[in-house]
């Protein structure tokens, strides 16, 4: 038999692994002593929120992984929140957001692309001229809209190179607020009623490059000092001056989130049977659809139920601007569509 040791628990020592003998744990610290802050700009891992009235950079907390963080978002921060040069916070939680304004770079990609959270009005920034409107892009950045429960906003801008008023008759139906302005003239045309519309509002600003967006930022918000560009004489098409989203407070209350041109809205996020969701006076009428309806299609009901009057006068020019969405999220030609984004 081995020799038995009399030895007491007090005698064990255990040899400490090469990370330490510190126990592991899956349990998260709570960090009760977070304060909240928001989210205002975003650059190379770095974020900027607003904290108390004054900046603060942060960094994001090793437990939150890739976790997605973009300008709108409510976060927790932890660490130094003084804001004073060389100092870094952390982003230990981001907060419950009320929306979420989402693209993909085209209808077939599957990975989705976070552009602003928590604003609840989306602006769209079109130019009467230079560059021409692209209605299929408009039309895209409303089906977002509506299916991240924001309130769209149409800005036509550059109103002394044309007249708005055959485009606009393409939004009636849509019941979309406008607003026609003409920053050259003196004083500026439309711009206090785009304040009245912004006015304590998480507004964020999408359009394409050259239609005028940091120059409607500049008038709206005095030392915001955006970048402005010109458009190509050749392609017709704006160049990037916003590299990067960036959230402004408005003078009086609200937000203005200004964001970079894109030149393409993919919609692959979006569920095309939502839509429809967002035509009240149509919706009723889809219930003697057949199965799987996509309501743009020959054995559609909604034509015979607009027919007989059920959606109002308004009720065929209403049917024309729910399909027109569909196939602006579904990829259908048109006829009447500019070539495809």
């Amino acid at each position: 038999m081995p020799p038995r040791y009399d030895y007491d628990e007090s005698d064990i020592r255990v040899r400490p692994g090469r990370r330490g003998s510190r126990p592991r744990t899956k349990d998260r610290p709570a960090h009760l002593d977070a304060v909240i802050a928001m989210v205002v700009g975003v650059d190379r891992g770095r974020w900027t929120c607003l904290y108390d009235d004054h900046p603060v950079i942060a960094m994001r907390a090793r437990e939150l992984g890739r976790t997605s963080i973009v300008v709108g978002d409510r976060v927790a921060l932890v660490g130094d929140t003084s804001g004073d040069p060389g100092t870094l916070a952390r982003i230990v939680r981001v907060e419950p957001r009320t929306t979420m304004l989402r693209r993909t770079a085209d209808d077939t990609d599957p990975v989705e692309r976070a552009i602003v959270a928590n604003a609840d009005q989306l602006a769209i920034v079109t130019a009467i001229a230079d560059p021409t409107p692209r209605p299929r892009m408009i039309d895209r950045c409303l089906v977002a809209a509506y299916d991240a429960g924001m309130d769209p906003l149409l800005v036509l801008t550059k109103a002394d190179l044309g007249d708005p008023t055959a485009f606009l008759q393409e939004y009636v139906a849509l019941d979309v607020p406008y607003v026609v302005t003409n920053l050259r003239a003196d004083p500026p045309e439309g711009l206090e009623e785009l304040r009245d519309l912004l006015a304590g509002r998480v507004t964020v600003l999408v359009g394409h490059s050259g239609v005028g967006k940091s120059t409607l930022v500049n008038d709206l918000v005095p030392q915001a000092d955006r970048a402005i560009g010109h458009v190509n004489e050749v392609t017709g098409r704006g160049r990037h001056t916003s590299t990067s989203s960036s959230a402004l407070p408005l003078p009086g209350g609200g937000w203005v989130i200004d964001t970079p041109g894109v030149r393409s809205f993919g919609l692959a996020h979006v569920d095309p049977t939502r839509i429809i969701e967002h035509f009240p006076d149509l919706a009723a009428g889809t219930v003697d659809c057949p199965r799987g309806c996509t309501h743009d299609e020959a054995d559609c009901a909604l034509d015979a139920w607009v027919a007989d009057g059920h959606a109002g006068p308004s009720g065929p020019a209403r049917l024309r601007s729910l399909r027109r969405l569909l196939r602006s999220r579904l990829g259908t030609p048109d006829p009447d569509d500019e070539p495809a984004d």
